[in-house]
């Protein structure tokens, strides 16, 4: 699928698909600075609700616990109802968790708004993957989606620059209560102008089976090792930055390695620069040369744990140029983890790229959620030890490493049936 050339029944992209589509990458955009408000404020939010490590880390682990249990359920969602549909129902619960989360006078009350937040946030990113399945050519498929994660992350260094700025000048309640007329504001345009597919490339008949076609769509997604192999790709490569950018990067930075709140911002900023220059680079490199997908995905694993290693390893204050390199290296981990979808999309037909993209997008935020709270409790448990604390990432990092070489080759031969059969089919069609 190189070159020009577009597949039969391809929707044909275009200035209509990039207006469409835009509009969707729009709303995850906001989902996103949303997502990772917290990131910028967790200090902040320590002082407003009293609480310690653990509990701070309760609000990002709850969010992403919501957002991990939604992938399947928004998948099969996204299948059955459209993306339009979805992302509606999305934008208004993320918009009214930023709100809660703004006016909340209680740290229980300010769980609740993240999870509501957690949930709208989980609907968002699967249905503009398969918004660019709609409105792209499936041989543009890895670069539209990494370009979709790119949006994302400029919503993080929203998150880094502003948010942070505004927390200060502003105060807690006008910052994140401004902040989430954007999703107002995205809720509009969605209505407006998206739309499910282009004319003349409707999907087929929506399933409207009970339980036991959602058993179905879940069991034939999960059998294909392609599938498995994206969740454990996303699971290995995308915790590392989260955990760093959505709640732990600031203090670890500030408290651990002495840096002043600006410095440490600009560090957070290097890691979502990063993750744009390298995401645009991955995604043209995937797109051109299929084979490419596992040694960057296992390139990225080996390069974080290295380079988390020495900045543990050193006593004391590690070097600031050894800092930079780690956030630069940690912006990799988002592109590395939107390989997991290029595994799973050609082994799932259309009519289960929504569960199949779930089930990766699950992974990924299931190892985050899991460390986010092992450094929490290690934190505590440690008197604040930040060195034994971040030591857990690699646990996740080893587990989810040795999944992907066990089903590596297996995909690799599952691809290549499926090559040949289709070259056959193609020279039994009628000209």
């Amino acid at each position: 699928m190189s070159g020009s050339t577009t597949l039969p029944g391809d929707p044909p992209g275009g200035r209509r698909a990039a207006l469409v589509w835009g509009v969707g990458v729009a709303v995850y955009f906001v989902a996103v600075i949303f997502r990772t408000s917290l990131g910028v404020a967790g200090l902040d939010a320590a002082d407003r609700f009293g609480v310690n490590a653990s509990a701070l880390a309760t609000f990002s682990i709850l969010q992403l616990l919501v957002y991990a249990g939604m992938q399947i359920p928004v998948g099969l969602m996204v299948d059955r109802l459209g993306t339009k549909k979805v992302l509606t129902i999305g934008a208004v619960l993320f918009t009214l968790g930023q709100l809660g989360f703004a006016l909340s006078p209680s740290y229980g009350m300010a769980l609740a708004s993240r999870a509501l937040l957690g949930c709208g946030d989980a609907m968002t990113f699967i249905s503009v993957l398969r918004l660019g399945t709609r409105w792209w050519p499936a041989r543009r498929g890895p670069f539209v989606a990494q370009i979709a994660a790119l949006f994302g992350m400029a919503g993080n260094l929203v998150s880094t620059l502003v948010i942070s700025r505004a927390l200060h000048g502003l105060g807690w309640t006008q910052t994140f209560a401004g902040s989430s007329a954007a999703g107002l504001i995205v809720l509009v345009l969605l209505l407006l102008f998206l739309k499910d597919h282009p004319d003349g490339h409707e999907p087929g008949p929506r399933h409207r089976g009970g339980g036991a076609f959602v058993r179905r769509q879940i069991a034939r997604s999960w059998r294909e090792p392609g599938t498995r192999l994206g969740m454990w790709v996303h699971f290995t490569t995308q915790f590392p930055a989260m955990v760093f950018l959505l709640l732990w990067g600031m203090p670890f930075l500030v408290e651990d390695q002495g840096l002043s709140r600006e410095s440490a911002g600009a560090l957070l900023t290097l890691v979502v620069l990063s993750n744009m220059v390298v995401g645009l680079a991955y995604g043209q490199v995937i797109a051109r040369h299929h084979a490419a997908r596992a040694p960057l995905a296992i390139g990225t694993v080996a390069a974080t744990a290295l380079l988390w290693a020495a900045v543990l390893a050193v006593p004391g204050h590690a070097p600031v140029w050894l800092l930079v390199t780690l956030c630069a290296v940690l912006g990799a981990c988002g592109p590395a983890s939107m390989i997991g979808f290029d595994f799973a999309r050609p082994a799932n037909p259309p009519e289960r790229q929504g569960t199949a993209s779930g089930i990766v997008n699950m992974g990924g935020f299931i190892a985050s959620m899991t460390t986010l709270f092992a450094i929490g409790v290690l934190l505590d448990a440690t008197g604040n030890n930040y060195r034994i604390a971040f030591a857990s990432v690699f646990v996740p990092e080893a587990l989810g490493l040795v999944q992907i070489l066990r089903l590596k080759s297996r995909v690799v031969k599952r691809e290549r049936e499926r090559l040949v059969a289709s070259r056959v089919e193609a020279v039994h069609v009628p000209a």
